[in-house]
């Protein structure tokens, strides 16, 4: 056992074996802790253990991969496919022997908190406890059963298990059309055999534009080609990215660097800083301007109508830049891809896509909804109690969760959310916020009151709404300043948050996971 907030504590209760249990399960040990962790699947992996079949990295290898276990040298690819990626955490698990913390096929249903506790008071000074109900997925009937812990941890990611269903206008929902309609989640259990089988010979329409619906448009094209073409129906165009190599520079020069996070304006930031976030103004929308030309004439997006009404930086600091596949627009000229831009609410008939402005309906046989998931749903309901769910939903219903260091909720006790919130690298973000995490734990640094941590949060939340495109704000992302929220949890942990050897490397290189290894 060890020391927490000054008083010993033994269990920790992790929910979910995804990168971010596996992470707060691996720090919560090094300090001596005794964490349990519950995973309602088989296998641990999290999102990566049901993507895709094609689906690869959205980010570089180097910048997506544990500080102290790097890719192995067999992994050649900067970008490595879904079944490497599981493989290269799955080995992670096994090195630092965390498989046995974990109770596999065990879902929590909910979450109880046992013990008094004042929501103004210190998140982590109460001596309650939480109560886990906790369901066998093994078995037909309903078995379940409660576990007691000290605290928890919450990993159970945004992108999973709730999908999010688009509202339809009367008597046109999926009811109305005589083919099939699933989610992408849905799809993306099936293995890649299955999955071409399923579409196979089919006219397929596809609703969403971001890396699952352009990687199965992607395979349907391939199983049916030209003659049965995949139709996209994109709400929102987005700057998805052709490579990280804009123009030949590579992009961590441009975004993944502390000169790059001097033109954005930071919560919290001073006098100073705010006017050479200013100053800086004109540079900063020269380097979006410079990106966007890349992609617009890589992809043509002119050509197809597909040119985003917001900038580059809107979609890096919303989370949303995806890594287009391989040859995709090249499907789109050959006529085996059908982009069909529509700014407003669809619905169906009985041959397929209704859209307004549409004289024809879409005539489909399956429609793919990718249209993500209702993450924040997911978050809220695991809590028995209504006040913990409204406290999580936040003051505006978004899905932006009110987290002091993107980490601890200020008026819930004894419980951390870890891997909701989003950066440009997730592996990255989430190994910082559960080493966090333990050094608090164990007592290396206090949180400060609830009214400072709320503030900070409101300082962050006037960050996202500034840079975020307004429909993703809901997202949490702290993708175009990692780097300073980095600072912050150095500083909360006596670290020295300048992790380069030189003056030119810690203004001008990009910072990644291997400047944090010790």
């Amino acid at each position: 056992m060890t020391n927490f907030g000054g008083r010993k504590k033994e269990v920790i209760g992790i929910i979910g074996a995804g990168i971010s249990g596996l992470l707060a399960c691996k720090y919560c040990i090094s300090k001596g802790f005794d964490p349990i962790v519950f995973e309602s699947e088989s296998g641990i992996g999290g999102v990566w253990s049901e993507t895709i079949g094609s689906t690869k990295l959205q980010t570089p290898k180097p910048v997506y991969q544990f500080s102290d276990f790097p890719w192995p040298d067999s992994v050649t690819q900067v970008f490595p496919d879904q079944q490497t990626v599981l493989e290269y955490i799955e080995s992670y698990a096994r090195h630092f022997d965390l498989v046995r913390h974990i109770q596999f096929n065990s879902k929590v249903l909910s979450l109880s908190y046992d013990g008094d506790w004042n929501s103004r008071s210190d998140p982590l000074g109460s001596k309650g406890k939480w109560n886990l109900k906790v369901e066998d997925t093994r078995t037909t009937s309903t078995h379940t059963q409660i576990y007691q812990v000290d605290f928890v941890v919450v990993c159970v990611g945004r992108f999973s298990q709730v999908p999010n269903i688009p509202e339809f206008p009367g008597n046109k929902g999926p009811e109305a059309f005589e083919g099939e309609v699933i989610h992408s989640m849905e799809y993306s259990k099936m293995d890649p055999k299955t999955a071409a089988n399923f579409v196979k010979g089919k006219h397929v329409a596809v609703v969403g534009f971001q890396i699952s619906a352009m990687d199965i448009a992607t395979e349907c094209s391939t199983v049916n080609g030209v003659e049965r073409p995949c139709t996209v129906v994109i709400r929102t165009p987005h700057w998805n990215l052709p490579d990280y190599f804009p123009w030949g520079l590579n992009l961590g020069y441009l975004y993944m660097n502390r000169f790059s996070e001097l033109m954005v304006h930071k919560p919290g930031e001073g006098l100073l800083l705010s006017l050479l976030a200013t100053t800086l103004s004109p540079l900063r929308w020269a380097f979006s301007k410079y990106i966007e030309s890349y992609i617009k004439h890589k992809h043509r997006l002119a050509k197809h109508g597909m040119v985003p009404e917001y900038s580059f930086l809107n979609e890096l600091s919303s989370c949303s830049v995806s890594l287009v596949p391989e040859g995709f627009y090249d499907r789109v000229e050959e006529g085996s891809i059908r982009l069909i831009k529509n700014a407003v609410s669809f619905g169906f008939s009985k041959e397929g896509i209704v859209l307004e402005g549409l004289a024809e309906p879409i005539k489909s046989e399956l429609v793919i909804l990718a249209t993500g998931f209702n993450g924040i749903d997911k978050l809220k309901h695991i809590f028995e109690s209504p006040e913990y769910q409204e406290f999580i939903a936040g003051s505006d219903d978004s899905d932006a969760v009110p987290l002091y260091r993107e980490c601890i909720h200020p008026r819930i006790p004894q419980l951390a959310i870890i891997g909701f919130s989003e950066s440009v690298s997730n592996l990255h973000t989430s190994e910082i916020r559960c080493r966090w995490l333990a050094e608090l734990l164990d007592g290396k640094f206090r949180l400060p009151s609830v009214k400072v941590m709320e503030k900070d949060i409101g300082e962050w939340d006037k960050y996202k709404k500034r840079y975020s495109y307004k429909k993703y704000y809901r997202r949490s992302c702290i993708g175009a300043l990692h780097i300073w929220y980095n600072d912050q949890l150095c500083k909360d942990m006596g670290w020295n948050p300048k992790r380069k050897n030189s003056f030119w490397a810690e203004w001008f290189e990009p910072y990644g996971p291997m400047d944090y290894t010790s």
